[in-house]
C-alpha cells in the first residue's frame, strides 16, 4: 500500500509541471504608431517594438551577441517613449 502511494505521488508531481502557458507577450504585437516610429532613435529596431501594459511604455527587441533583450524604446534625446496614462 505505501509504494502505491508513493508512485501515484510521484506521478502526481511529475504531471503537475505540465501545464499550459496561456497570454504569453510572445504573441504578435499591435503595430506602432507613426508618431511613435518617428519620435524614436535610429539606431533601435522599432519593427520588433510593443506597448507593455506594465510599465504603458513602448519596448523594443535587441539583438546582441550573446541574447536578445527588451530595451526600452527611446528618443534622440534618451528619454524613454511611452504611452499617455488616463
Amino acid at each position: 500500500m505505501g509504494r502505491k502511494f508513493i508512485n501515484s505521488l510521484a506521478l502526481s508531481a511529475l504531471l503537475g509541471g505540465c501545464t499550459a502557458v496561456v497570454g504569453t507577450e510572445d504573441s504578435a504585437p499591435d503595430p506602432v504608431p507613426e508618431q511613435v516610429v518617428a519620435l524614436a532613435a535610429p539606431y533601435q529596431d522599432v519593427s520588433t517594438a510593443r506597448l507593455l501594459p506594465r510599465d504603458g511604455c513602448y519596448w523594443y527587441l535587441h539583438q546582441g551577441p550573446v541574447e536578445a533583450t527588451l530595451l526600452p524604446l527611446r528618443t534622440i534625446d534618451g528619454r524613454p517613449i511611452c504611452a499617455a496614462r488616463e
